[in-house]
């Protein structure tokens, strides 16, 4: 039984179904990480299974003061007022916006998990690529045009700039897709859990120009890059390597890595 009535500006959809919460657990690796921190516990569906996990810190972020209050009085295990020799293993749910949290002020490296509101899954995502030096990993739900977007190779329509950002650092998986039943409220589409595992720490060229490049190119992507660059001011270069001849979804991350280090070594 749901204690209240969800809420839209929240994006709120429960998920009801155990077993899928036990099986969305044991997708998520604490190994080489020092906390584990759970985006909108909601009504605590995921944070039960996850609750007892062996790692330094668990924190749960929650930005709805009704659930928070909830998750309190329903397991007992998360309440922020019990005493610990060591204050950074004290189980705390933090009533924020998790975009709004400045990551650093948890141990690291971090994995995160949750099932994510809808209507912030993109900033969720790029928050997580703006923090890839101490987020290890992720586990979560997201729609499932998201989670195909983000899984997506080069050359599928789907491909995108996400997908090159999250890709570029870390190993994707799409690990189950998801019924609207399992849902309270039931969403209008299908869901999907995701797991990404950081792959590598930093690209072999200048990643604030990598980054650059990818969001340039796809803003334009059904232009050739030679004519999409123009927008970054490389209109002098001379675009006489093929890879200028290509559209964005057919480059590869490391075929990104190599148009920018060729932009790089122009040194425009």
């Amino acid at each position: 039984m749901i204690p209240f009535k969800p809420k839209k500006k929240f994006g709120q959809n429960f998920l009801i179904n155990k077993n899928l919460s036990t099986k969305i657990a044991s997708y998520i690796d604490v190994k080489n990480c020092d906390s584990l921190i759970e985006i909108g516990p909601g009504l605590g569906s995921l944070t039960k299974e996850i609750i007892n996990i062996d790692i330094a810190e668990k924190k749960f972020i929650e930005i709805d003061r009704d659930c928070v209050d909830y998750l309190q009085k329903s397991i007992t295990e998360i309440n922020g007022n019990v005493i610990n020799e060591d204050f950074l293993k004290i189980d705390l749910i933090i009533n924020e916006d998790f975009l709004k949290i400045d990551l650093n002020i948890f141990r690291s490296p971090m994995v995160i998990v949750g099932n994510f509101p809808y209507n912030i899954s993109n900033q969720i995502l790029f928050k997580i690529y703006e923090n890839r030096d101490i987020v290890q990993s992720m586990v979560g739900m997201f729609q499932f045009e998201v989670a195909e977007r983000i899984c997506s190779p080069k050359g599928s329509k789907k491909y995108g700039v996400l997908s090159v950002l999250i890709q570029a650092y870390f190993n994707v998986e799409m690990k189950i897709k998801i019924r609207p039943n399992n849902f309270y409220p039931a969403p209008k589409i299908d869901s999907a859990v995701i797991k990404i595992v950081k792959d590598r720490d930093h690209l072999n060229c200048n990643e604030k120009l990598f980054k650059e490049v990818v969001k340039a190119t796809f803003n334009l992507r059904r232009k050739k890059i030679r004519n999409s660059l123009k927008t970054l001011n490389y209109s002098q270069i001379k675009f006489d390597n093929p890879i200028f001849d290509k559209r964005p979804e057919e480059l590869g991350v490391l075929e990104f890595i190599n148009l920018t280090n060729l932009l790089n070594n122009e040194n425009i």
